[in-house]
């Protein structure tokens, strides 16, 4: 079992996707990358952590917000990402953090046929 990170931003017909995928996968850890209204109207029936923050930020604060959110937290030198939901800048500024805590990145989605 690995870590799943997700962006959970904007666009709740994405959270679907990602509720979906953490529901049809077993994860040892997960990590919902949100804001304060992703953490107050997400419901997932699993085990997560929401590492809030602001995304309205430059993009090198939010690489330090969300790196410091996930420092020492990682249960392995390999993470899941799924990143349907969110903006490019997003997408960025979580790919960038990850990489600075020197984990590497597995894409991960769900389809229709799982």
């Amino acid at each position: 079992m690995t870590d799943l990170i997700a962006c959970l931003s904007s666009g709740e017909k994405s959270w679907a996707h990602v509720s979906r995928l953490i529901k049809e996968q077993e994860w040892k850890k997960i990590f919902l990358i949100t804001n304060d209204f992703g953490r107050q109207n997400f419901k997932t029936e699993k085990n997560a952590e929401f590492i809030v923050v602001d995304f309205q930020k430059p993009v090198f604060e939010l690489i330090e917000d969300i790196k410091s959110g996930l420092k020492g937290k990682l249960t392995d030198l390999e993470v899941a990402l799924n990143i349907v939901s969110g903006s490019g800048k997003e997408h960025m500024a979580i790919l960038s953090a990850l990489l600075k805590l020197g984990v590497g990145v597995r894409l991960m989605a769900v389809t229709k046929d799982g």
